[in-house]
């Protein structure tokens, strides 16, 4: 693994921890403005209602996974920015969406 491997490697995996932490804060906040109640801390657990248990779950998996990928975006182009070209994992390879072939089912 090149030294800017790792470096991208530290730098995008500390981006997606911050941005999941911020938004698990944000929707634990919302969540209790919203129900007034905390969010389920288990939501397989039957004392849970399952309409919440099925909210919580949808909401919160959307939005850390959005949260996330945006925090890797702007961490890629701040990356790309500083050294001149995009991080190891994200150079152009040649693959076009248009041109790739069906998925076998």
């Amino acid at each position: 693994m090149a030294s800017g491997s790792k470096v991208w490697s530290v730098f995008s995996l500390g981006a997606a921890l911050g941005a999941a932490a911020v938004a698990k804060k944000t929707l634990n906040t919302g969540w209790r403005a919203a129900t007034g109640k905390n969010p389920p801390a288990n939501p397989a657990d039957p004392d849970v209602a399952l309409w919440e248990a099925v909210a919580w779950a949808s909401v919160s998996g959307t939005f850390i996974a959005l949260a996330r990928m945006l925090a890797t975006r702007r961490a890629a182009e701040y990356y790309a920015k500083s050294t001149g070209h995009l991080p190891p994992d994200l150079q152009k390879d040649g693959q076009d969406a248009s041109k790739a072939p069906a998925p076998a089912s």
